[in-house]
Parts: structure tokens; sequence; C-alpha cells
């Protein structure tokens, strides 16, 4: 991976990314997503349907221009509008349309209907939507998708000019440096469009949900942990959306306070097919308990719940969503005391692999999770006061008795904290990125965290640790890799994939934030070196996660969103860095 001499796409100074190569653009609206391919072939999906249809065109001709939701070729322009799910192509040759024959991969296998030709249009029925394809002439072919021909109808009834109007909004609006050099200004337009993008909407218009990435859209679901990174930008940008994201995962959490890993939403159609599904395949069934739950009893969402209630009345002062939400907030406080099994203040977690790291079976205390608890713990405790005075200090005071009890549950002696364990039993000691939770919640004091960043700069970020083979090609999310081989599962199993230390970039935001926060310097490597890497090999957008020699997770993830979380939260180190040229591209 990081052999590749000439990058496929390059940074432009206007923040776009050039490329001689046809590359994949995934692209995301409130409604419309899917990926268009320029030698000839675009997928459109429609959130709480699925996939919908598959488009074929003449081949595009090079070079391409790469922006959110935009893709200009030598004489080609692609334009996906934001009120209504309807793109645009310009100067394109249509050669033929093919209607999905499943909502998803587990969805049943339908005998797809005739397209039909109607004038200028060519219709695509599904039984969960349906795709309209107009030829508006001159090379003009206007694409969109809906629950049904009255969703559709509403996208075809924006000219032209207005989809390219509100697809250049679009990327306006996600130009958040537009003084940076070329490598950060793309970098922060992308991380803005993975941010903003993943709001989504009903047919109606109603809030639908966060999607964690155009990947993670069947079943439609949405995420608490995914959200809550997704979302630190959205604090800034479009602060009503965490709002409504608060409202709709309340609605997941259960009455003792367990919560699943996402919630799903899907439209009637995709419903009942995921139904159907998931109480027939053994595997699913046992995974995903209730019709509602995406994977059900994550350890970690309920904290993140509460701790997006909390980020959410420090932004916007509305302490509304606190007394609306209390009961809920309460039962999960309960629920974790209920994990403080050796007194300490600190919640035990079981043997399983439900947490972010969803393929390692973390257990005892878990640096990730104990930074959660403690920010949860801070959150009741600072703004609970008004619902219940004695609950609030209850936390207040258990936060204390977890942040003194912290070092002697996880502190090593080489000055980081151990990934999981429990002293006298086993400890998987060595350093993780998503231990920067303690630091972000403030567990552990000032001097302790520059200590821990230090450590980081020196292990994870690869340009430092020649003990990993593959040179300089990111941050790892762990170092070295876990020594427990029966405590991992899966794509983790690898040392250097997934969980067991691919650069995962939303965690690389939050380490440049820290740096940020903490006035160190270097926290331009973790907010560049990700997206150097998409740009060597050709990934137009945010992506998940990579490692050489494994590849890359899927494109457009919303919690990629955490670097212009950063950016927006410390835009004014990050200009007077530009303008001293201080910013190592």
């Amino acid at each position: 991976m990081t052999e590749t001499k000439q990058p496929l796409a390059k940074a432009r100074p206007d923040g776009q990314v050039a490329s001689r190569e046809a590359l994949q653009l995934a692209f995301m609206a409130p409604r419309l997503q899917g990926d268009f391919y320029p030698e000839g072939r675009l997928e459109v999906s429609l959130w709480g349907c699925g996939r919908m249809a598959n488009i074929f065109l003449e081949p595009w001709t090079s070079p391409f221009v790469y922006a959110p939701n935009r893709l200009s070729a030598d004489r080609q322009g692609l334009h996906v509008a934001q009120s209504q799910p309807v793109l645009v192509l310009t100067n394109s040759v249509l050669r033929s349309v093919q209607p999905a024959r499943r909502c998803a991969w587990w969805g049943s296998l339908v005998r797809p209907e005739k397209v039909v030709h109607r004038g200028r249009r060519r219709i695509a029925k599904t039984p969960w939507g349906v795709t309209i394809v107009e030829d508006r002439g001159d090379g003009v072919i206007a694409v969109a998708v809906g629950a049904g021909m009255e969703e559709a109808e509403r996208g075809l009834s924006l000219t032209t000019e207005q989809i390219v109007a509100e697809c250049q909004a679009h990327v306006e609006r996600c130009d958040l440096l537009p003084s940076a050099p070329p490598l950060l200004r793309s970098m922060a337009l992308q991380s803005a469009h993975a941010s903003l993008s993943s709001i989504r909407r009903a047919e109606d218009g109603r809030f639908l949900g966060l999607a964690a990435g155009q990947a993670y859209s069947a079943p439609t679901r949405t995420y608490y942990r995914d959200g809550y990174w997704t979302l630190q930008a959205l604090l800034f940008l479009e602060p009503d959306a965490v709002r409504e994201q608060i409202d709709l995962l309340a609605t997941g959490i259960q009455p003792d306070g367990e919560a699943p890993s996402g919630v799903i939403l899907t439209g009637p159609a995709q419903g009942l097919e995921w139904e159907k599904y998931r109480t027939t395949a053994p595997e699913y069934r046992m995974e995903h308990l209730r019709p509602t739950d995406w994977w059900s009893d994550h350890f970690d969402s309920p904290l993140f719940f509460v701790l997006t209630i909390g980020d959410y009345i420090c932004t916007t002062g509305d302490t509304d969503v606190m007394r609306r939400h209390w009961p809920v907030v309460e039962a999960i406080f309960r629920r974790y005391i209920g994990f403080d099994s050796h007194g300490t203040g600190l919640p035990v977690k079981p043997r399983h692999d439900r947490d972010w790291a969803d393929n390692v079976y973390r257990h005892g205390y878990v640096s990730y999770d104990v930074g959660l608890w403690i920010g949860a713990l801070d959150v009741i405790a600072r703004h609970g006061a008004t619902c219940d005075a004695s609950v609030a200090q209850e936390a207040s005071e258990l936060a204390v008795q977890a942040r003194n009890s912290l070092d002697g549950a996880l502190l090593q002696p080489s000055g980081w904290y151990a990934d999981y364990g429990i002293k006298g039993d086993f400890v998987e000691d060595h350093l993780t990125l998503d231990s920067l939770t303690l630091l972000r919640f403030d567990a552990v004091p000032a001097e302790r965290a520059r200590t821990v960043l230090g450590h980081v700069q020196a292990l994870l970020e690869t340009r430092n640790n020649d003990r990993q083979p593959y040179g300089d090609w990111g941050v790892m999310c762990a170092w070295p890799p876990f020594k427990r081989v029966a405590d991992t599962r899966a794509k983790s199993a690898f040392a250097y994939r997934y969980h067991n230390g691919s650069d995962w970039p939303y965690l690389s935001g939050l380490y440049a934030e820290q740096r940020l926060r903490f006035g160190l310097d270097g926290w331009d490597y973790p907010m560049l070196r990700w997206w150097k890497t998409c740009l060597e090999n050709g990934w137009i957008g945010s992506v998940e996660y990579f490692a050489p020699p494994f590849g890359r997770g899927s494109l457009l993830q919303g919690w990629t969103g955490m670097h212009a979380a950063a950016i927006l939260e410390y835009r004014e180190a990050i200009e007077a860095a530009i303008a001293k040229g201080a910013v190592v591209e």
C-alpha cells in the first residue's frame, strides 16, 4: 500500500480531488445514496428502502475531479441534490436501467418488473420503491428514487439548474478551511461531508437518524456509538439534528438501561424483509433480540447516550433534553453501578465482544469503557441536579472514587493505560488509541494526559515505529498486536487488521483533537496521514479503516467527521499554524 510511487488521486488547491483514473464515488444525501463508477455504472439506493436500481451509461472520459456528492469529468458531470432524492448527469449517454432484485443482500430475491418506457422516462419498480430515469435532452439525465411514485416525482420537479445549485451549496458548506493548503483543505471538506451527509430523512421529511455510513443502511439503522462521534461536528453545524438523534436513540433503551448497538429504522417493505431474515437466521436471532435492535446489549451504547445529552447541553444550553429523558439516564446510571463488582467505582465488563472493539472479547476494566463511564458520571453530576439532586450527588461522589481507582486498576509502568483486564488475572497491556476516551472525558490529570499522548506519538504513529513492518502509513489503533489470540476473532485475529492495529480515521481524529486540546504540536499527522493514504490508493471519501496489507473498509463513514469537529473546536489554533506554514503536508 505504501509502495505506491504515484498517488492515484491528488488534492487540488480548491479542496477538490483530481485523478486521471476512474475512481469510485460514494455519495449520500438525506434520502438518496449510492455509488458511481465512471466506467459507466450508477448504483442507487434509498434510505429506509434499500437498493433501487443499477443504471448503465457510456463510459466517461478523464480527467476526473471529485468533490462531496459531485464528480466532474472531461465533459460529463454528476450532481446530487439535497432537498429531494434526485441527481443529474450531464453530457451522458444512457444504455440501460435494471431494477434491483433484492432490497439488501439478506432480502428475498424477486423477479423484477419490466422497465416501463413512458415518453422520455424509464420507470423501474420494485416492491420497496421506484426509480425514474428521465432524459432531459442534450445529454442531461435525471435519476430520481422514491418509496413511491409521489416521492420520485417530487425529485423530478427540481430543474437541472436547481439540482446543480443544491450540490454546489453543499460543497461550499463543507469547505471548512478555505485558507488551508490542498491536503488539509480537501480532508476538511470530506470530513465535514461525512458528518453532514449522515443526517437522514424519512419520505415525509422527518428526521430519521444519523447514518453510520453509506454502507450501513440495510437494514436502515442509527448507532449510539458511531452517531456520537459523527455528531461532534454537527454540534457546531446542525445542533437540531443532535437533539432529534437523542430523542430517537432514547426509544431503543430498555427499562433496565440496556441498549443495542443501534436502532433499526426500516421502512415498511424493508422492515418486513429484515424481520423475516432476523427471525429465521439463527445467528441473527441470537444477536438481535428485538425487532428494533441492531445487535442487542452493547456495553458502550448507554454511556454514549448520556454523553450525547451532556455535549448537546454544553453546546446549546438546552437542559430540557435531560429532564425529558431523565428516567432513561437514571436507569443507565443504576445499570452501570451494578457492574462495579469490586467496589472501585469502575464498571467491570463481562467477557464478550459487544463494545467498539466488536471483534475482541475485552473484559474486566476496559480503559475505553471506563473513560465513557467517568464522562457519563460527570454529565449526570453536572446536569442532573434539577431532576434529582441526590442522584447527581451520588454520581459526583462516584466520579471521584472512579478517578481515584483508575491508576491502580489500569496504569502501566510504561505510563499509559492498559487496554483491558484485571490485575492478578489477565491484563492486555498494549497501548490503544481508544483509551484516549480517558483523556477526552478528563479521567486523568493534564500531566498524565500529555505523557499518554507522547507514547501514542512514539508507538502508534507508524512514522515513528519501525517495529511494525509497513513503513509510514497512518496511526495504528493498537500496538503491539493482542497477545492472547483467544481474545480476538474474525478480522481482528490478524495482526494490524481491524481492531488489531488498523488506522481508524475517527480515532485518528480523536487523537488529533487531544493534541490540539493540550497545545501539542504534531496534530497534523493524525489529521492528514489517513487522507494521504486514501489519495495514494484512490479511495475517494472518508474511509472507515485501513491497514496494509489488508486494504480498506467502507467509504463515506460518518464518524470520520471527528476531524471536522476538531477543526471547528480548534479553528483558531489551526488557522494560526496554517498562517505560519507549520502544517506538514
